[in-house]
């Protein structure tokens, strides 16, 4: 039966679930916990805030899903709630951050077991900028540039998790994209100053 789900789709395993098969739920989990946790990280900036809100949002969602209106994507529902879970952290530790240079956040947002070499080839890579640029864009940006691009959510997708209008979205993704160039640029600029 699990290897059976591992196939299925969101809303099969939902079935699942709320048919009695709790465990079930944990293909949900493996499925999402990826972009649950990027999320989390993006907003809260500590390894370990980001696993308690990536928990508390897992959490809050079993408890819920029984609300989940089929009409939007369950990864659209789940990025609402990782969203308000990140706000309702952040506004409970009055916004207590790491540094955004601290490049050992990035490297545990991208695997949760990396080690010297794979991040040694990592900071050489285009996502390595990418990212560490989009950790320097303000909440609301950085979560539009991830669900758009990383996500791959539409427009309304992102206006409905964000409790936005689309087009308001579409301005801000546009914003976003502009702010997203100017830091990549300066990180670049940065790189090829210390290699001169």
């Amino acid at each position: 039966m699990l290897s059976m789900l591992h196939k299925s789709s969101d809303i099969e395993i939902i079935d699942a679930v709320l048919g009695g098969n709790q465990a079930a739920y944990a293909d949900l989990v493996k499925r999402h916990q990826r972009y649950v946790f990027t999320l989390a990280m993006r907003f809260t900036k500590s390894r370990e805030d980001a696993e308690e809100v990536a928990q508390d949002t897992f959490v809050k969602a079993y408890r819920s899903l029984s609300s989940y209106q089929r009409s939007a994507k369950f990864s659209t529902w789940l990025y609402t709630i990782v969203y308000h879970t990140s706000m309702t952290h952040l506004r409970k530790k009055k916004v207590n951050t790491t540094s955004i240079d601290d490049d050992a956040n990035f490297v545990q947002l991208e695997s949760y077991q990396s080690d010297a070499d794979q991040y040694a080839v990592e900071k050489k890579s285009r996502s390595f900028y990418v990212n560490k640029a989009i950790k320097n864009l303000l909440p609301d940006d950085a979560t539009i540039i991830t669900l758009f691009y990383q996500g791959e959510q539409s427009l309304e997708e992102i206006a409905k998790a964000m409790g936005m209008e689309a087009n308001t979205v579409k301005v801000k993704l546009h914003r976003a994209r502009q702010r997203l160039k100017i830091q990549l640029e300066n990180l670049l600029q940065g790189e090829v100053k210390e290699l001169l």
